[in-house]
């Protein structure tokens, strides 16, 4: 790489000299007018640190536990599609990345390489899946997920069709000749569509995508397979209620990092209330616009068990390889042990809700 970069945002700088063009939009784009985008960003700002002195933080550990798995810190890769177009090694030098930090990454269905070499790379896995229409090629999916050994299923709710996003649209996105879609099961889905008017990859997500998915979905999926299933895309504290009931093993807060519905609320906004309904029924997690450690402490003091982080892991990949993912990885550790120090909080169990508060300024 080159001058070592120092927060997140560097890597963010560094990469987009390094990723091409249509690439580069396709991972920073938001639906519409990117209002989510950037909200989900400037709210994590908003919150206050209120830090206690004279606290023993002679030793601070980061260390935690996800659904069974030991980790470094609690933050998690989130699933982001087609790291082949940030890098040649793909999905493998993401893995290789958080398995030398001793991060849990969680794969996308859309991924450009096929769940059983990422699983031999990484360490803790996780699978991201969407429910297709074609429900037998939806169990087959699981099943490779479970015999390539992931930890967990990751079910995304927030796309039942997908958001439109200006800048794929422009760009008449699609995945270069080369590269293919590798956790497809039925005949058809392994590659791109033509699309005339819009985008290949909205073209692809209209054949794929069940909008009929529904609450009698999950307890199918859940019953389906013995993995504990986390339902990704939760903003409302009433369905995440019900994604537990339903048999749930957790929910992330996410707003599908600004992608879907344009006008929906910050994470950092509406995690508190997702954690009072889930009432430690189940795992809470959360993702959109975290970029630095207070931003982890801000989230773990709302309740959340832990943080997914998706652009942040695309850029390192973008800079620097393996290398940058782990970078990255290690750079949000660090930060959040000295935000933990700085706030008199040595273990993830001393960063309580007292900590935080709502600040009017920007």
């Amino acid at each position: 790489m080159d001058a070592t970069p120092l927060n997140v945002e560097e890597f963010e700088a560094l990469a987009a000299t390094r990723v091409p063009a249509e690439a580069w939009d396709y991972y920073r784009s938001g639906a519409d007018d990117e209002l989510a985008l950037r909200r989900n960003r400037e709210a994590w700002r908003r919150w206050r640190v209120h830090y206690r002195v004279l606290v023993d933080v002679g030793a601070v550990d980061t260390r935690a536990e996800l659904l069974g798995a030991e980790i470094a810190s609690p933050v998690v890769l989130a699933p982001t599609a087609f790291h082949r177009l940030a890098h040649p090694d793909g999905e493998l030098a993401t893995a290789e990345g958080a398995r030398r930090t001793g991060s849990l990454m969680t794969l996308s269905t859309l991924s450009n390489t096929p769940v059983e070499a990422v699983a031999e790379a990484a360490g803790p896995l996780w699978f991201q899946l969407y429910v297709y229409r074609d429900r037998e090629a939806t169990e087959g999916l699981v099943r490779r997920a479970e015999a390539a050994g992931c930890r967990a299923l990751v079910l995304t709710v927030d796309a039942p069709v997908l958001g439109r996003r200006e800048r794929d649209v422009r760009n008449r996105f699609s995945l270069p000749p080369h590269l293919s879609i590798e956790n497809m099961l039925a005949p058809g889905y392994g590659a791109m569509p033509d699309a005339p008017t819009d985008s290949g990859l909205a073209a692809y997500f209209a054949s794929l995508l069940d909008p009929t998915l529904s609450w009698r979905d999950l307890e199918w999926l859940c019953g389906l397979t013995s993995l504990p299933v986390l339902v990704k895309g939760v903003v409302r504290a009433d369905d995440a209620a019900e994604a537990i009931a339903r048999g749930a093993a957790g929910v992330v807060v996410s707003n599908h990092g600004g992608r879907q519905l344009d006008r929906s609320p910050a994470t950092a906004t509406v995690l508190a209330p997702v954690v009072d309904a889930v009432g430690g029924g189940g795992v809470v997690l959360v993702d959109g616009g975290i970029r630095r450690g207070t931003d982890v402490l801000t989230a773990l003091a709302l309740g959340a068990h832990g943080v997914l982080i998706g652009r942040p892991v695309l850029w390192g990949l973008g800079a620097g390889g393996a290398d940058g993912v782990a970078s990255v990885l290690a750079m949000l550790r660090e930060e959040l042990a000295l935000a933990m120090a700085l706030s008199g909080a040595p273990t993830l169990g001393a960063i309580t809700r007292d900590l935080v508060a709502w600040g009017d300024e920007g």
